[in-house]
């Protein structure tokens, strides 16, 4: 990015923002052609500011930028319409998904697929399909994350190269992929064969793939986190148990 100095019409959304001295923010976006940005929007915080109501999470962008470094200048910000704003536990979602990204993306590493399904899974999060799909949504989301990081899932065949099992029950292990287990209970963290198929499929249909799939994906992320835990999981807890 030092090479490049300036940059025009980058689509994009804006995944945080923080106050920086007294009027201006910094803003973490996920832009489609670079990644992961740290922009300063000089001014935003001010009252008359012609950009303060555009900085918003889960809306389409077009940004302009330009400078050096880590921190550059936001120099534009257009709002490309059409994407209502989420409400409930679809925004609850959204700020789960922003999380997840501002956390495991690296800045300026271009991931234009997961951008183009990142975008995508927020106009299904605005119809609100219901409870079981925005699971389902999430975990392709979870799954495509770990994927475009190098991450890819073992999901058809055990660590020893052996095809899952439907009937048969796994532990996944990091690094390894599934390992069969002789009985349901030999593992803090047990996994159907089905449930691994199923996933490799994306095939929620069946509600014990769901919640086993969840379970997984809930294990898999704490993981590549570092055991950070996120903001949304701790409310989501407190909300649970009040």
């Amino acid at each position: 990015m030092n090479l490049r100095s300036k940059v025009d019409g980058q689509p994009a959304y804006v995944l945080h923002a923080y106050p920086f001295r007294e009027t201006s923010l910094i803003v973490e976006v996920f832009s489609r052609d670079f990644g992961r940005m740290a922009l300063l929007a000089r001014g935003a915080r001010r009252p008359r500011s012609a950009i303060r109501g555009l900085l918003m999470a889960f809306q389409p962008l077009e940004l302009g930028w330009a400078g050096k470094g880590e921190v550059l200048t936001l120099m534009k910000a257009e709002w490309q319409g059409g994407q209502p704003l989420l409400e409930g536990a679809t925004l609850f979602c959204g700020y789960y998904l922003n999380e997840l990204l501002m956390h495991l993306l690296p800045r300026e590493d271009a991931h234009e697929k997961l951008f183009a399904r990142y975008a995508e899974l927020l106009s299904r999060l605005a119809e609100d399909t219901g409870t079981r799909e925005r699971e389902a949504d999430l975990r392709r989301f979870e799954k495509a994350l770990l994927q475009e990081l190098g991450y890819g899932l073992t999901l058809t065949h055990d660590s020893s190269g052996k095809e899952i099992i439907p009937a048969a029950h796994y532990t996944y292990r990091m690094e390894q992929g599934p390992v069969k287990l002789e009985h349901a209970g030999a593992a803090a963290q047990a996994v159907s064969g089905k449930t691994l198929r199923d996933l490799a499929a994306e095939d929620f249909s069946d509600p014990r793939s769901r919640g086993e799939a969840k379970q997984l994906m809930r294990t898999l992320m704490a993981y590549y986190l570092g055991g950070k835990e996120l903001e949304t999981r701790r409310i989501f807890k407190e909300l649970q148990d009040p």
